[in-house]
């Protein structure tokens, strides 16, 4: 007998911070998920390091605050050298803070947050191959034994890294590029006068050298490498050498625990969803790390993707919500594949007259905290603001569609549902619209008021925090409502042209 379509769990290929997330955040939602690895257990090595504030957010939607504290070292700033000399200083905020914490140790909040709701990684299962049916996705999988076999899936979240065998079965282009130039990094103990809660950024014609504070006093080094090194070549010796040749002097190395020659891309996916197939993390994009962001963008990705999944595999919205995935998080992919490399290839400048004009700006744009007031946020992910149609309604009462809710009024909102947001004096109307979300949409609506005075306004919050649409009338929030909400409803289709007449 077949399994009905709508039963049929998640397939969640990757255990890493992406999928981990995709995992918890669908089985809290109530989908079933089945979350494979083909490696026999979690990483050590420590990999990616920062956790910006609005991914630290969302995993604390969940759990794991004091894991976390107890893991990672708060960061005070970035510092930039050229020649010796701080050029420019990159100051963070307590709002823009970012954490510094291995990637192991995320990992392991993660897989806690997602035993915490129910789920489980299974270690040691690879995913081989896939077919697309009608409604469901047939895959075929590997156990840890060596014993093949079939499972069917609603659908299937490719999670599995740069070398993704999901995007490599659908046969998705990975445009962009990889530098000439190869990237050492070292986890080591270093005696240093610098300060262990920065980031230093040491300029020079001979290469970049980058030194990050860990948690536990070690420090991260990271350098670009000399031409045609290998692993073979690289050993604590050499490392030393290039912090000589690059840094300012008096940094000395020593107790080294990872060592390691990598290649960097600047590559994104020429798109993130085939049927019911999607891609996710670094599966989708990958970068510089420069800004810090790959992990990050990645839990992102899996939390914009998880909630959209949710309400479509539990019978509640469309499969056209799943869209929004690929373009709202492509554009975010392309932004920031985009700023990283422009910031690598600002680190790697050598001729004399380039060099000259980058630390002007930099230290004209610390000068005027530029880098504080703009890009520090951006880089914390507080100023993604996806694209939405003219129809979604403008600014108001600090509101902006497709931007965060602001802070305090998003820690209050439920992120497993949509939350509507009443703001000024409310007349019958928007009485007679709360009954009915009350009445027809209770399991995926909240509704708040948050303000009697002010000008009025509905605005509808999605459950990542992001305003999905502002309205000043009633007609006009009741036909999104009922266009987001259309199978849940048993509404017709033709709705959204319904919000757009209302609008206009």
């Amino acid at each position: 007998m077949t399994t009905p379509a709508g039963t049929l769990p998640v397939l969640v290929a990757g255990a890493g911070p992406a999928g981990l997330t995709a995992a918890t955040e669908l089985v809290r939602r109530g989908v079933p998920v089945r979350c494979v690895d083909k490696a026999e257990g979690p990483s050590t090595l420590s990999k990616a390091l920062g956790l910006w504030p609005r991914t630290v957010e969302l995993i604390h939607r969940v759990g794991g605050q004091d894991l976390l504290a107890a893991r990672a070292l708060p960061q005070s700033q970035m510092r930039y050298y050229s020649a010796g000399k701080v050029i420019a200083n990159l100051r963070y905020k307590p709002a823009t803070r970012p954490l510094i914490c291995p990637q192991p140790d995320i990992e392991e909040v993660l897989r806690t947050n997602l035993a915490s709701v129910g789920g489980s990684v299974r270690w040691g299962t690879e995913l081989l191959g896939f077919e697309q049916l009608d409604d469901r996705v047939r895959a075929r999988l590997r156990h840890p034994e060596g014993t093949e076999y079939e499972e069917e899936f609603a659908y299937v979240i490719g999670a599995d890294g740069a070398s993704s065998i999901v995007r490599g079965h659908l046969g998705i282009g990975f445009e962009g590029s990889t530098y000439e130039l190869r990237f050492v990094v070292a986890d080591v103990r270093v005696d240093t006068r610098f300060d262990h809660r920065m980031t230093h950024y040491f300029c020079s014609p001979r290469g970049i050298l980058v030194a990050c504070g860990l948690p536990d006093g070690r420090w991260r080094v990271f350098t670009s490498a000399p031409p045609g090194v290998s692993q073979e070549d690289v050993d604590l010796a050499m490392v030393q050498s290039l912090v000589d040749e690059r840094g300012p002097g008096g940094i000395r190395l020593r107790d080294p625990d990872w060592i390691s020659v990598f290649n960097v891309h600047a590559r994104h996916a020429d798109t993130t969803r085939v049927g019911r197939v999607f891609l996710i993390g670094d599966a989708a994009h990958i970068h510089s790390p420069a800004g810090g962001q790959g992990l990050n963008t990645g839990v992102n990705d899996a939390h914009n993707l998880a909630w959209k999944l949710a309400l479509v595999w539990r019978g509640h919205s469309a499969e056209r919500l799943l869209d929004t995935y690929v373009s709202e998080r492509g554009d975010v992919a392309r932004a920031v594949v985009r700023q990283a490399d422009v910031q690598t290839k600002l680190w790697l400048l050598r001729k004399s007259h380039q060099v000259v004009l980058r630390d002007g700006l930099l230290r004209v744009a610390s000068g005027l905290r530029l880098f504080d007031l703009a890009y520090i946020p951006w880089l914390a992910g507080l100023r993604t603001k996806y694209r939405t149609e003219p129809s979604a309604g403008r600014r108001t009462a600090g509101f902006v569609p497709g931007a965060l809710v602001p802070l305090p009024q998003r820690n209050e909102l439920d992120d497993l549902r949509h939350t509507l947001i009443l703001t000024g004096a409310q007349d019958a109307s928007v009485r007679e619209l709360t009954r009915w979300c009350a009445d027809r949409l209770d399991a995926v609506l909240d509704v708040r008021t948050e303000a009697r005075r002010g000008k009025p306004a509905l605005v509808l919050a999605r459950p990542d925090g992001h305003v999905d649409w502002i309205a000043k009338d009633t007609a006009t929030m009741r036909a999104r409502l009922t266009d987001l909400f259309r199978p849940l409803l048993g509404a017709p289709q033709d709705e959204q042209e319904k919000v757009k007449e209302h609008t206009a």
